[in-house]
Order: C-alpha cells, then structure tokens, then sequence
C-alpha cells in the first residue's frame, strides 16, 4: 500500500476528548425537555456518536419523540463551551505524534467551524494544523456521506487515493471508506463494536502514538 500524502484527521474522540464532556451536556438538556427515563446516555452517546448537530436534532425528534425548541441549539452551545474550556483535554498521544508527523494535514470534523477552532485552541493543537480545519456545515451532506473528505483532499491539494483517515466513529469511518480513502479507525478500548469497522475495511489503530508506525 502506498505512503499516503495527507493526513485527515477527525476532531471530537480522534485529536480531543470532547466526547464525554459534550455528550453528558447534550444528554443533561434532553432531559431537561423531557426525556423517556428509560433512555439513558450511553444510547443517546450510541445514537449521536459521528453525527452532525442537525442530524442529532433529527434523530431526537423522530425516535425519542422530543421537540427542539427555539433557542436551544444556542443554549446547547454555550453549555458545551463552558464544560470544554473547564475540562477539555487532546486524546493522549495526540501532541507528540503531531509534532514528529512530516506529512501535510488537516481537520475534516462534524463540528461547526467554530468548535473546532476552539477545541484546537483549549488543547494547543491548533498551531499543528493552521487555517487547514473543515466541517460539515461547509458541504451538502455530513457523515456518513464522503462530502466532508472529498472537500478537506479538493482544498488540500489531495486525491483520495493519497488519503489516510483517522476516524473514531462508525459514521465517520463509513465516510472515509465512501471517500475511498484509507482509514484507520482509532478504537483505543477493544470491543464487539471493532468487527463493524473491519467489516468496512478499516484497520484499527489503538494508540495513536502508534500512528506514525501505521504510514507506509
């Protein structure tokens, strides 16, 4: 397999450890409209996991039978901020292998533009990727569908066969296979979950200070 020319990385459970934090606030507000007590927030982390806001709004509405009100994506917003600038912290090994990392990379996330760069920022990972981050809302369709990679490799110079992904979730994943790119899917604790991503052709990475070993 050949060296690939770009990296392309996710942001929430790849590069950060947003996902715990951002996921207690979004099932923290659920409840607070309303949730069926009998879903708890390891489904709604399952349900939301890869996916982009909108997509979560939807899936909220039509399967747990909440309706969004006005206002409170913003309320969402300001709520996850405030836990991410109190507890965020980069995935461990993330900084290290960024720095020893010689090949051009970029961000390709389902995060608004605005969390990314403040993720980056909280963790001390932005100067390693510049104004190279782009998300979802910048393409007609979020993951699982391509569009996000294909415009992160079109804005980077990069055809898809260059390409290596390093996704954690299965949306994402799909996305980087539908791209047909590479992709690593970085799966730091085993589980019955992997056999999904194998069964898309992913290789799974469990460290990501290991990534670097994973190029040629």
């Amino acid at each position: 397999m050949a060296a690939p020319k770009l990296v392309i990385f996710d942001l929430d459970g790849t590069l950060v450890d947003s996902e715990p934090l951002a996921n207690r606030v979004f099932y923290e507000k659920l409840v607070a409209l309303g949730l069926d007590a009998s879903i708890n927030q390891a489904r709604v982390t399952e349900d939301f996991t890869g996916l982009n806001l909108q997509s979560c709004f939807k899936h909220a509405r039509e399967q747990y039978g909440l309706e969004i009100p006005e206002g409170f994506r913003d309320a969402l917003q300001e709520a996850t901020y405030a836990r991410m600038r109190a507890e965020l912290q980069p995935i461990p090994g993330v900084p290290a292998m960024l720095e020893a990392l010689a090949l051009p990379r970029c961000v390709a996330s389902s995060s608004d533009l605005e969390k990314i760069a403040l993720s980056l920022e909280l963790t001390g990972l932005r100067p390693h990727f510049g104004a190279h981050i782009f998300s979802a809302e910048q393409v007609a369709r979020g993951k699982p569908e391509p569009d996000v990679f294909l415009h992160a490799a079109a804005r980077m110079g990069a055809v898809p066969d260059d390409c290596l992904v390093v996704e954690d979730s299965l949306p994402g994943a799909t996305a980087g296979v539908r791209a047909g790119m590479r992709v690593l899917a970085f799966r730091p604790e085993p589980s019955g979950a992997d056999q999904a991503f194998t069964a898309l052709g992913c290789e799974l990475l469990r460290d990501m200070g290991a990534l670097l070993g994973r190029l040629g």
